[in-house]
């Protein structure tokens, strides 16, 4: 036999072998630190044949990236940061069980399949380079801390580095956060943090996920905003000339307390009181409560509180400790439950600039961010508080008197009244979607004079 065909069937024959003992003759896919072959990491490429979300989530369990679908323990383990978990830097179970809800929710369903976990986008592009400032509310918060820490450093190395977020600060940029929507609109921001509050001045319809004190869980307000957020977005996109939504920032460890040198028990107590305020509708409840709300910029409270031009500063607990607000003040009185979401949005021309596989690389790393802004709110929902009093606050609990004054007065007579006078209108658009949507979970309708009506569904 001619040499050549011995040594062909030689090699046929180690072929056979390798395939019967379960080896393969193709070489073995090469890894590079953006990206690993699909059969070593489901994180940038497409999963292997008969992959599914469960072996994901087994791959990915303990840390960041972990998914739920199904097993809570999975979602257990360090964040991203020691500032995004809890007092050891993690996420325990006992917080993943008792706010279950989070990622037993149908929008938890959405965010997985916006992610494209088992067949994300290949990229293409090549030689591809944008850098994009991103203007977020104030660096100690946790949603730029998730963008800064996990959506742009995730999103430049899928991405080879062809895209760059870049972030930034309001105070940082000099920004009082009330322009942002004219400013992503015009292209002098790139990307932002579009907050409600600070915005409502130039689109009071966005106030209706942030009607304080209308909530008696978080579940209630995050099943608000959920329900609403195709509306929103279509709000701001408008409003900011066909921005783009990449992503919703969430806010836990949000619920808001007034930070004072005194105890607030009484409702005498709460007069006269100069109390910081951030939106419109937050000035509505405060001044429902018989105090007087005064707008300061949040880098600025601090000091305030501490000169005494401030009698109290109203925030949520996780934004309070970020700001060392327990160092200027006494007590935290409270709370009004919050939990909500914002808009990251990057200006059209901005997003017109990216080519098309960047583009959906950019919103399935935006989801996976949103995935994991949930791991870690199921402890922020819990630790925000114990924070404050751990550096010495003390807590004081509204007594069943302030608790009814501030549903029955300061929320039915000033906050829904308020956002009706900004809106101009008892029949705008949002008040049918407040109607529509909103009511069924807080019980409450607007009637076509402008009044408020309790449906009876409300579980206070």
């Amino acid at each position: 036999m001619h040499k050549s065909k011995i040594v062909t069937l030689f090699l046929g024959l180690i072929a056979l072998l390798c395939v019967a003992c379960g080896g393969s003759d193709a070489p073995p896919a090469k890894e590079t630190t953006s990206a690993k072959s699909p059969s070593t990491s489901a994180k940038t490429s497409a999963s292997s044949p008969g992959t599914t979300l469960k072996d994901y989530a087994a791959k990915h369990a303990g840390g960041p990236g972990a998914i739920y679908v199904g097993d809570f323990t999975q979602l257990v383990g360090p964040a991203q940061t020691p500032e995004q978990g809890g007092f050891d830097g993690g996420v325990p179970i006992e917080s993943i069980e008792k706010n279950r809800w989070l990622f037993e929710s149908d929008y938890y369903q959405e965010i997985l399949k916006k992610a494209n976990l088992l067949n994300p986008t290949p990229m293409t592009s090549t030689g591809v380079s944008i850098e994009i400032q991103h203007a977020c509310i104030n660096r100690a918060l946790l949603p730029c801390m998730m963008v800064s820490e996990t959506l742009a450093p995730n999103l430049r190395e899928r991405t080879n580095g062809q895209i760059d977020i870049q972030i930034s600060s309001f105070p940082e940029l000099g920004l009082s956060g009330t322009d942002t929507i004219s400013l992503v609109a015009e292209g002098t921001l790139g990307m932002a943090n579009v907050y409600s509050g600070y915005v409502a001045g130039e689109l009071p319809a966005i106030e209706i996920q942030s009607l304080w004190g209308m909530f008696a869980t978080q579940k209630d307000q995050y099943d608000v905003t959920t329900a609403i957020h195709d509306d929103l977005e279509d709000l701001v996109s408008s409003a900011a000339k066909g921005a783009v939504i990449v992503n919703h920032n969430w806010y836990a460890g949000i619920d808001q307390f007034f930070f004072c040198h005194d105890k607030l028990t009484t409702l005498d107590d709460f007069k006269g009181k100069k109390t910081r305020s951030h939106s419109a509708a937050i000035s509505d409840w405060i001044e429902g409560m018989g105090a007087s709300a005064q707008f300061v910029a949040f880098a600025e409270v601090y000091t305030a509180l501490e000169r005494g031009v401030l009698d109290c500063g109203v925030t949520g607990a996780d934004p309070a400790y970020g700001q060392r607000w327990y160092e200027v003040t006494t007590y935290m009185n409270g709370p009004l439950i919050s939990f909500f979401s914002t808009n990251n949005v990057v200006n059209s021309d901005v997003w017109k600039s990216i080519p098309e596989d960047l583009q959906a690389i950019f919103l399935e790393e935006g989801a996976k961010a949103e995935l994991e802004a949930h791991r870690v709110a199921a402890i922020q929902i819990d630790v925000g508080t114990e924070k404050n009093t751990r550096a010495g606050l003390e807590m004081v609990v509204f007594s069943e008197e302030l608790q009814d004054h501030s549903y029955n007065v300061a929320v039915l007579k000033h906050v829904i009244p308020g956002w009706l006078r900004r809106l101009k209108s008892n029949d705008h658009p949002f008040v049918a979607i407040f109607n529509e949507k909103v009511q069924p979970i807080v019980g409450l309708r607007i009637e076509p004079d402008g009044s408020v009506t309790k449906t009876g569904t409300t579980k206070r």
